[in-house]
């Protein structure tokens, strides 16, 4: 069965590892895009978000997206939204639920965002 939006990014945490899910449908597509093109750059980003999703000391390569794009709401609760870029142009934004432990991917892909064009 294939996932859909809401679903765990497999596999599921174990211990004290953050869970992550797909808050778009087209961040599955974008995602499997990216484990093809880049599975080792995707492999890297799919453990930072596991084990610190939110590094104290952020990169030029992940970092909390600025201005507008900095928060999002979700569930009536506001969110960092971040960045992880994983090639090139390949980009993968998430939000972090810190109350449930969970990093929600909003966008995954080989191509750079348009929302920050």
């Amino acid at each position: 069965m294939s996932p859909k939006r809401g679903d765990d990014v497999a596999p599921p945490p174990v211990d004290d590892e953050w869970r992550i899910r797909y808050a778009e449908t087209d961040t599955i597509k974008g995602w499997r895009e990216l484990c093809s093109k880049a599975p080792q750059n995707t492999r890297k980003a799919y453990e930072a978000f596991r084990s610190n999703p939110r590094p104290t000391e952020p990169t030029k390569r992940h970092h909390q997206l600025r201005l507008e794009l900095a928060f999002v709401i979700s569930d009536g609760a506001r969110m960092e939204h971040w960045q992880y870029e994983v090639t090139g142009g390949g980009r993968i934004w998430y939000y972090i639920d810190v109350a449930n432990r969970t990093v929600w991917l909003d966008y995954a892909g080989l191509g750079h965002p348009k929302a920050t064009d």
